[in-house]
Parts: C-alpha cells; structure tokens; sequence
C-alpha cells in the first residue's frame, strides 16, 4: 500500500501539468455558465411540471 502511495505521488509530480491561470480563468466561466444555464433549464422543467400537476388535480377535484 505504501508503494503504492509513493508511486501515485510521483506520478503527479512528473505527469501532471496544471493549466494556466487564464486558461483556467476560461474554464471557470464555462462551467459558470454552464451551470446558470442548467440550473434555469432545471426550473423551467419543474416549474411546467408543478403547473401541470395543478392543472391535473383541479380537474379532479371539480
């Protein structure tokens, strides 16, 4: 387990390489967007669901 340890750590000292920070700068405003988009597709669906819900029980219930 120890050697295995050791050699993972090696191998993100040599293999690894960490983007640059305006590269990541980028990155980070993607996934921003991304997410925003995501999270207000999200509420969009729920929000025609729990419409559609209502609709549904009124009938029902009248």
């Amino acid at each position: 387990m120890l050697t295995y340890i050791k050699e993972s750590i090696e191998e993100l000292r040599t293999n690894i390489t960490l983007p640059s920070r305006a590269e990541s700068s980028n990155l980070m405003v993607i996934v921003a967007v991304f997410s925003i988009l995501f999270a207000l597709a999200t509420w969009g669906v729920d929000s025609l669901f729990s419409e559609l819900i209502q609709i549904y029980f009124d009938n029902i219930i009248n």
